[in-house]
């Protein structure tokens, strides 16, 4: 069994649903190399996340932000943690539904995507800053 892994570091995007599915190919060219096999992905942050989704049409990505946005709201009072900005425990709490990681699995030196799939990285933030994700891959 073979295992590889790479940490990225992308730089601060705005907020919203970012395709990095480009990015994560690019920086784990091993992945080639695996006939059969599982690519995790894990953002190491608590108010960005990571999800599959729609890859072709860029209004999937709006929507899901105007969903979010809807869903957790900013300037809840009922919010104890909010000394980090009003972003910031909604962020956390959109961070928790997505998740923190996804896992691909490799097919004959491929991520075994849906033909309209692409990973998101999701940004919860106004100014998140920097995200942190490392990408392990295994298999045979």
């Amino acid at each position: 069994m073979k295992i590889f892994q790479q940490s990225l570091t992308f730089r601060e995007k705005r907020r919203g649903f970012h395709l990095i599915t480009g990015d994560i190919l690019q920086a784990m060219p091993q992945i080639s190399e695996i006939s059969t096999g599982m690519c995790q992905v894990f953002i190491q942050h608590t108010s960005a996340s990571l999800t599959i989704n729609e890859n072709a049409d860029p209004t999937v990505r709006k929507d899901f932000e105007m969903y979010f946005n809807k869903t957790v709201k900013e300037n809840d009072p009922d919010y104890e943690h909010d000394y980090e900005g009003s972003d910031d425990m909604p962020a956390h709490l959109k961070a928790s539904l997505l998740g923190s990681s996804v896992m691909i699995p490799i097919r004959n030196g491929r991520l075994a995507l849906g033909t309209w799939q692409g990973i998101y990285l999701c940004e919860h933030r106004d100014r998140g800053g920097a995200r942190g994700v490392v990408v392990t891959v295994w298999g045979e």
